[in-house]
Parts: structure tokens; C-alpha cells; sequence
């Protein structure tokens, strides 16, 4: 009996025993729970901080790298317009070269006066640079206007965009030409100059003497470089003619030609029989 007591006192205690190890478990299944349930609590606010702090990193990595490529190309911009400028200055350099040595070689040749031309200028530099000799050619360089040098009923601005066309040149005025490069896009630039200075203005004889020519690219300017324009005054002082000025010197592809009935016949060389 005892021994049947004990064997279901063993069964009793195994199965106590086995309840206790259930129970165990389902403890150790709750308590590994609750600590990860915990745990995962304890870490999740770490863990949204570190996403949002790296979200913040990236779109200040965006946010820089949006300026950047906007100063990079604001510096792009400056950059072509510097190089812009510079070749302009640089073609206005050469124009200068060009103009005195057709003054240089002249019959009759004019006074020429740089005015408004500053040492300091890129225009003065870019001279110095590209034309040798500069400071020896036979002409005045002053940095005051030509208003300081000329009363203003004497000056007599050339631009394009004038209404009175230049029928002489007379030696009691003082002609201006501005310097401006052909190739400038800004419109009505000499004129308003003229204007603010409240000079006379005038234009070259081109509608009078001259007819738009048809060309592939329907092409039409006026605006010639100082130079040229130089010529041209150049060549009248000396024909008297504004015909043989105009096509001797107004470059052909402005897409102008002299008007027919004013056109010069081209000399024929004599026969060789």
C-alpha cells in the first residue's frame, strides 16, 4: 500500500512535477516575452531617433547638393560672361590697332583722341597687351570725356540708330565713335550714350546709298566696328564720294550692297592682244 502510495504519491509528484515544468515554461515563454517586449520598447525609440536623424543627414546632403549645383552654375554664368567680355575687349584692342593704321597711312589722316580710357581699364591693359607700341602711337589718350576737351555744339556723335544721315564731314566738328564691337547685342547702346551726353547725333549714309541683299540667312546689320566705320569717313574725306566709301568698306556679309544706280563700274584691265 505504501508502495502504491508511493507510486501514486511518484505519479503525483511527477505530475506536480510536470505542472511545475509547464509551468515553468509557460513562465519562461512569458518572462522571455515581456523582456522582449520591453526590450523592443527600450530600443525603439533609439532606433526612430537614428532614422531620423540619418532622414535629416540625407536631405541636408540634398539640400547641399542642390546649392551647389546652383552655384556652380551662377559661377558658369559669370565665368562665360567674363569670357564673353574679355573677348570683346579684346576684339575692340585690335580694332584700335586697325583704325590707326589706316589713319597712319592716310593722305590726309585725322587727330585721333582715345578719351575716357583710364589706365586702370581693361581697354588700356588689353591695348598694351596686344598692340606693340601702343603708348608711341600718334594719337591723345586722356581719361576725360570729350566733353571736358569740346564744347558739345562741336560733337557730333555716330551711331546707327540716329535719324540725320552724315552728308560731310566737317573739319570744324569733332566726330565720336563709340567703342562698340560689332558682335554687341545691346540695342540703341551708342545712341543713348549720345543722349545722356546731349550731343548731335548722326548715321552713315547707308539707306540712302545702300539696298538689302538677299542672303541664305536673311542677315541685315548696320552696326559696323569702329574701324570700318573709320574707313569708310576715311575714304569719303578723300573721294568726296559716299558710293566709293560704302563699298570699298561696308563688309559684305551686313547683307547690304550700294544701290544700283549708284554703283561704281568696276575697272576692266586692258586687253593683252
Amino acid at each position: 500500500m505504501l508502495t502504491e502510495m508511493a507510486h501514486i504519491g511518484s505519479d503525483v509528484c511527477e505530475m506536480q512535477l510536470n505542472g511545475v515544468s509547464e509551468m515553468m515554461d509557460l513562465l519562461q515563454i512569458d518572462v522571455e516575452t515581456d523582456v522582449v517586449e520591453d526590450r523592443a520598447g527600450r530600443e525603439a525609440a533609439p532606433f526612430s531617433r537614428n532614422v531620423l536623424r540619418k532622414q535629416r543627414h540625407w536631405e541636408r546632403q540634398l539640400a547641399a547638393k542642390k546649392s551647389k549645383r546652383k552655384e556652380e552654375k551662377q559661377r558658369r554664368k559669370l565665368n562665360r560672361e567674363q569670357e564673353s567680355g574679355s573677348r570683346e575687349i579684346s576684339r575692340l584692342a585690335g580694332q584700335l590697332r586697325r583704325l590707326y593704321g589706316s589713319n597712319k597711312k592716310a593722305i590726309r589722316p585725322f587727330h585721333l583722341l582715345l578719351t575716357d580710357l583710364r589706365e586702370d581699364s581693361r581697354l588700356y591693359r588689353e591695348c598694351l597687351r596686344m598692340n606693340a607700341g601702343f603708348l608711341n602711337y600718334m594719337m591723345d589718350i586722356t581719361e576725360e570725356s570729350c566733353l571736358d576737351l569740346f564744347s558739345p555744339e562741336t560733337v557730333v556723335y555716330l551711331t546707327p540708330d540716329a535719324e540725320e544721315a552724315l552728308e560731310t564731314v566737317d573739319a570744324d566738328k569733332v566726330y565720336v565713335l563709340g567703342g562698340l564691337v560689332d558682335e554687341s547685342i545691346q540695342k540703341k547702346l551708342s545712341f543713348s550714350r549720345a543722349r545722356e551726353l546731349s550731343v548731335h547725333t548722326a548715321r552713315l549714309p547707308i539707306d540712302e546709298y545702300m539696298v538689302k541683299k538677299n542672303n541664305a540667312k536673311n542677315f541685315h546689320s548696320k552696326i559696323l566696328a569702329v574701324n570700318q566705320v573709320f574707313d569708310i569717313l576715311l575714304t569719303f574725306c578723300k573721294t568726296g564720294s559716299w558710293t566709293e566709301a560704302l563699298q570699298a568698306w561696308f563688309p559684305q556679309g551686313k547683307g547690304y550692297v550700294v544701290a544700283p544706280e549708284f554703283s561704281l563700274p568696276l575697272s576692266v584691265p586692258p586687253s593683252q592682244t
